[in-house]
């Protein structure tokens, strides 16, 4: 028998050292490298933040300059990916297509045999600004429209929404999803991130570790909670019905409302504080705050009915109906932010890397037990 004590779902159990992200439960508190989200959300910008995550500071003007730049650049597909995207059969879903894209993008990357500090940075301004593409090309590709050129004078999610639509995006919209990929770029050893760590503790490549971290994420226990969100207002507005009689029934059938509760937040997850407030700036810009409307009132019959907050997937499901964004899009679109801090936690895996090699509690048949003969079974 194992003398290790289990905590089923490595609840509470530390499994590494980290300097990249830290949360206080308790406080609602989050921040990158010790900055608070609440002051990045306000003032930073996606690629400033990716920055402060891969370098462990903010960049002064002129890298952040560079950096940004190295990003733009970095806006480069080879050909055979774009084959498979258009090869893929019709009925896939982006996650699948993303997980699969991912991992052949690793043949046609200079350095995929170089797993040092330096080639692990240049990878990641790749895979970051190559994640991006995959899922306004595929996107595009499914629908039937002419794919669109990455344009290097655009931020990264100026970009993005670019190259997803075919129009340029509006100041509003882009400010919305860059404080939205902020928001999502980490948060210490969830479940893909912890995937890619554990993967790249054998000293697997950075692609293999991604690609890893986007099958975590492509469970609907870790991605997925804000297209559940969404399918429920749509269900709602559908149905003509009130929002608070719609959840109090299903309340009443025993089923789940997502969005709500976190494994590691015990009061308002700070990121939904973000969320929320951005939902309502882009429905009024919009002229439809139908979204918002529907979510703060089942926020407000949820929290007093069930004494749970809203979490960081609640308000972005409407945030990004009201881009325009499709519902099976949206775990993609966390996995444009998070490849950032998946990326970090590689880099600092690699820098400082031992095998995560857990033990688990036994609870078979007691030992020893005797081999019985297959004719006496």
């Amino acid at each position: 028998m194992s003398s290790a004590v289990a905590s089923k779902g490595l609840e509470g159990i530390v499994a590494t050292s980290s300097a990249i992200c830290w949360i206080d439960g308790d406080a609602g508190v989050l921040s990158y490298r010790g900055i608070d989200i609440h002051e990045l959300a306000q003032h930073s910008t996606f690629e400033e933040t990716t920055y402060l995550l891969w370098f462990g500071k903010l960049p002064n003007a002129e890298e952040l300059a560079a950096f940004s730049a190295q990003l733009a650049a970095a806006r480069t597909i080879h050909p055979k990916v774009i084959e498979l995207l258009r090869s893929v059969p019709t009925d896939a879903t982006p996650m699948q297509v993303l997980r699969t894209a991912t991992s052949l993008l690793s043949l046609y990357d200079a350095d995929e045999a170089d797993s040092s500090h330096d080639a692990n940075v240049r990878k990641s301004y790749r895979l970051t600004a190559q994640i991006a593409m995959i899922v306004a090309l595929f996107d595009r590709i499914r629908k039937g429209k002419a794919l669109v050129e990455a344009d290097p004078t655009l931020s990264h999610a100026a970009n993005f929404l670019w190259m997803l639509n075919g129009e340029k995006p509006s100041a509003t919209a882009t400010r919305a999803l860059d404080i939205a990929l902020i928001l999502h770029a980490d948060h210490e050893l969830n479940a893909s991130t912890f995937a890619a760590r554990v993967i790249a503790a054998t000293l697997a490549d950075i692609h293999s570790a991604v690609t890893g971290a986007i099958g975590a994420l492509k469970g609907p226990l870790h991605g997925g909670a804000n297209e559940a969100t969404m399918r429920l207002l749509y269900a709602i507005d559908k149905a003509d019905a009130d929002p608070v009689e719609y959840v109090k029934q299903m309340f009443a059938e025993k089923k789940k409302i997502s969005g709500f509760g976190h494994r590691v937040y015990h009061t308002e997850d700070p990121r939904a504080t973000h969320l929320r407030r951005m939902s309502e700036e882009l429905g009024k810009a919009a002229g439809n705050t139908k979204w918002f409307d529907l979510s703060q009132k089942i926020e407000a019959f949820v929290k007093v009915e069930k004494k749970l907050n809203a979490n960081v997937d609640f308000y972005s499901a409407s945030t990004y109906t009201t881009l325009g964004i499709d519902i099976d899009l949206f775990t993609p679109i966390f996995a444009v932010s998070r490849i950032s801090g998946w990326a970090a936690h590689v880099i600092e895996q690699h820098d400082d890397n031992r095998l995560i090699r857990p033990r688990a509690e036994y609870v078979g048949s007691p030992y020893p037990t005797a081999y019985t003969p297959i004719g006496q079974r």
